[in-house]
Order: C-alpha cells, then sequence, then structure tokens
C-alpha cells in the first residue's frame, strides 16, 4: 500500500495471523531499472526533449513519491517535486539534484485550491506544459477503525486528500496535460479500494480503516471517468496500486518489498507508449479487478 496508511510495527504478528506472508501477494513483474528504460520512453524522450513530470506527495524521504520522482529523472524527465512541508521538498529536492538530476521543488497542499492554482501558473509559465502527472498526495487512515463507528470528520479529510485532491490537481493541469504529444496521468491507489485483492481488500477483514479504503476505490472511479473524457486527447489515465511497500518502520519484517519495486509500479504507467492503456487499473504492469 501507499505511504498514506501507517500500521505500526506491534502489528507485525497480527498481521501475519491474518494474511501470513505477504511476500507472495505483490511479486514483481519486472525488473525495476526496466520500468522506464523502454523504447518507447526513449523515442518519446529523444523527439520532444525534456519531459516535464509532476509529482504530489513526495516529500517524505521513505515514500513512494519520492523515489518515484528520482526514476523519472534518471529517465531524463525534467520533474517537479512537490509535498505539503516546504521544508522536506527543499531537503528531497537538493538531495535528488546532488545526484546530478534534473528536479525542481515546489510546495504543494492538494486540498488548498489556491495552491494548485500557484502550481498551475507555475508551470504554465514555465514550461507551457505538463507530460506526466502522478497523483500520490497520500492520507493517513485510523488503524482497526470501523464503518460503523469511524470519525466521519477524519473519513472526510481522507476524502479531501485522496481522492478530491487528485481531482483538484488534474483539473488544473488538464489544459497543460493536453498540450502534450504524450500525457499521461497516473493516480496511486491501492488493493485497499479493490474487491479483488486477497489480503486488502474491501471484502476482507483487514484493520486498515473504511476511509483510506473508500477513498482509494473512489480513485479508481475517477480514473475511469478522466480515462474516458481525455481519450482523444492522447493523455492516458491510469490507476495503479504500488504493492505492500516499505515505507514506514517494520515494514520489511512484515514482509513489505522495497520502496523501489512499488515506484517502478507507477513510473510504469507513467512512460506507456501511445497505444497503452488507459482507464485501468493495474500493479507491476498487470491489470487488477476493482
Amino acid at each position: 500500500m501507499d505511504e498514506g496508511v501507517k500500521l505500526r510495527h506491534f502489528d507485525c504478528i497480527h498481521f501475519r495471523q491474518q494474511f501470513g506472508s505477504p511476500r507472495l501477494i505483490y511479486p514483481v513483474a519486472f525488473p525495476v531499472k526496466d520500468a522506464f528504460n523502454t523504447e518507447e520512453h526513449q523515442t518519446m524522450t529523444s523527439k520532444n526533449g525534456s519531459r516535464i513530470a509532476v509529482v504530489t506527495g513526495a516529500g517524505k524521504k521513505s515514500g513512494i513519491g519520492y523515489e518515484v520522482c528520482r526514476q523519472l529523472a534518471k529517465a531524463g524527465m525534467t520533474v517537479i517535486l512537490t509535498g505539503r512541508d516546504g521544508a522536506a521538498v527543499e531537503e528531497r529536492t537538493h538531495e535528488l539534484k546532488a545526484q546530478g538530476l534534473d528536479v525542481l521543488g515546489r510546495a504543494l497542499d492538494v486540498t488548498s485550491a489556491s495552491s494548485v492554482a500557484s502550481l498551475s501558473a507555475f508551470l504554465a509559465e514555465s514550461f507551457g506544459r505538463v507530460d506526466v502527472l502522478v497523483n500520490n498526495a497520500p492520507a493517513t487512515s485510523t488503524y482497526g477503525e470501523q464503518p460503523s463507528t469511524a470519525d466521519l470528520e477524519r473519513a472526510r479529510e481522507s476524502m479531501d486528500a485522496t481522492l478530491f485532491g487528485g481531482w483538484r490537481v488534474a483539473q488544473a493541469l488538464v489544459s497543460l496535460l493536453k498540450k502534450s504529444e504524450h500525457g499521461r496521468v497516473v493516480n496511486v491507489s491501492s488493493g485497499a479500494g479493490s474487491h479483488g485483492d486477497p489480503a486488502f481488500g474491501l471484502t476482507t477483514k483487514n484493520s486498515m480503516g473504511p476511509a483510506y479504503a473508500v477513498a482509494k476505490a473512489a480513485v479508481n472511479a475517477l480514473t475511469v471517468t478522466l480515462a474516458n473524457e481525455l481519450r482523444s486527447a492522447n493523455v492516458l489515465v491510469n490507476a495503479v496500486c504500488p504493492g505492500f511497500t516499505a515505507t514506514f518502520p517494520g515494514a520489511e519484517s512484515m514482509g513489505a518489498r522495497p520502496v523501489a519495486d512499488g515506484a517502478a509500479s507507477v513510473v510504469w504507467a507513467a512512460v506507456l507508449a501511445d497505444d497503452g492503456p488507459s482507464g485501468g487499473f493495474f500493479r507491476d504492469g498487470k491489470p487488477l479487478p476493482w
């Protein structure tokens, strides 16, 4: 799951009792280095110059968004790394720049219309287009909460960040995405919002919390409707589950896979060829039911 879910280390035993070893749940379908090193991506880059990628929720050093930024920049893109904490964004940007990568940092609160509008204005003035948007900004879940007793105010906050945040950013950047010859939108979702995930899905008795699961299911629905609208503009829109990923302390001991592998699952959808799928839900390049 993405960085928005905070499973506590002392829940490791309960997790294994309930789900067994999660290492078998999310197999990596391709090497991480191959997620962006495709012939199609090399062609798009050489034809149009550096592609412009925007990644939200990338301020956490151990998070998927930060690693997505690194992989996209390593692939030759100009990456705008964004996050709510301006100081963290500045630090993450400096780290990637020190690696010789083309990364710019911008503070962004996806729940704020004015913050999103400011980012859009900056991108329009600086680049005139956006080629890739990765909606990754996370929302936390109340672990162990049940639908009948859930704190609806916190649920609303989760929906605002997870669903409406990405929706808000997509609306603000859609005109810039349409100016790209190869526009891509990737909504970072989760198997928690799926009926088909055997470990974390909607029909399982996991303890992740309903607000997170409902928000991610809504993200999948948004993905389909946005893909339908943008199909004629050659903008591909897909939702991606990064899998159970080690974005928090103790995750590896619970069987979580490396952050680089989860990020590669996201990057796959960011560098799809023009004849690639749109409106789907994927993990490691493979379709998932939802």
